[in-house]
């Protein structure tokens, strides 16, 4: 059986990317990191929940109803000492209807609620659909500074929220750029590390908690067996092929409109060096458009 090299020396990084299916799973979904899954949604839900003291990890596959509906494959899916839900998702690329995927994701911890006999009152306990972004919806590009969407069932006229059960929260990770020395609160340095965690060389001091240190220590890619830092390996290369795929298929679609407006201003008589200049094209490549 053809076994690949071990060679830990292939990464230059010191720790996992979380944006890697591997890199999440591992800070947020194995039992021993509980702890940490738990800081977190302590920071980010501390006015909704007060604090959150006992989390247990659910199946994350939930089939449908039926052999016609779509199953449901969660990042993580579990639940707090009330019964409440709460899906986590970490989403790599722009998916054009991602927020529709959200919203179905969040009919399976409805429909488990279900009792079954005779007599249900419909009583449901609170769900929430936690998604983080690597990227930044197309109707939120003009809000650079707002980052985070609390989402809740509410009357368009009065603003009053009508229904509070259900409870989407969309961090737009892209947007959020504050440096080390900039964290003002548990819950900046949460999305710092979420964003930063590969590309850092050492525990900035601002971050030398507890709970820092233990994500610092699991994250780290030297402590991985061969196993797992193969499973890594795996994970970050799917991760890089995505991420490449979209910046060409991006540079492509630049390119495209910069030559089509390069061509608009030769077809009006405009000197190709104006040109030039306004589409940041070549001299050649705008001499083929003719």
């Amino acid at each position: 059986m053809f076994k690949r090299k071990y060679k830990m020396s292939e990464f230059k990084e010191k720790y996992i990317n979380p944006f890697t299916d591997y890199g999440f799973k591992r800070l947020f979904g194995e039992e021993p990191n509980k702890d940490l899954l738990l800081d977190f949604l302590n920071e980010l839900l501390v006015e909704e929940q007060g604090k959150i003291t006992e989390l247990t990890y659910l199946k994350n596959e939930n089939l449908g109803a039926t052999e016609l509906n779509r199953k449901a494959i969660f990042d993580l899916y579990c639940t707090n000492e009330k019964g409440e839900k709460f899906i986590v998702e970490l989403q790599k690329t722009k998916q054009k209807f991602f927020k529709d995927r959200s919203i179905y994701y969040s009919t399976f911890p409805i429909r488990e609620q279900a009792k079954k006999g005779s007599f249900w009152n419909f009583e449901l306990k609170k769900i929430y659909t936690i998604a983080i972004l690597d990227f930044v919806f197309d109707e939120d590009k003009n809000e650079p500074n707002k980052f985070r969407y609390d989402i809740k069932l509410s009357d368009i006229e009065t603003k009053k929220v009508f229904y509070d059960k259900l409870t989407f929260i969309y961090l737009e990770m892209p947007k959020f750029n504050k440096k080390a020395n900039e964290l003002e609160t548990r819950f900046e340095k949460w999305l710092f590390v979420l964003k930063n965690l590969h590309k850092l060389e050492k525990i900035p001091s601002e971050l030398k908690e507890n709970i820092f240190l233990k994500l610092f220590k699991t994250a780290e890619i030297a402590k991985f067996s061969q196993e797992e830092y193969l499973d890594y390996e795996d994970s970050l290369k799917y991760y890089r092929d995505i991420k490449n795929s979209l910046d060409t298929a991006r540079e492509e679609g630049e390119t495209k409109g910069k030559l089509e407006v390069a061509k608009k201003l030769l077809e009006n008589g405009i000197d190709i060096e104006v040109i030039i200049l306004s589409t940041g094209l070549s001299k050649t490549e705008i001499e083929n458009l003719k």
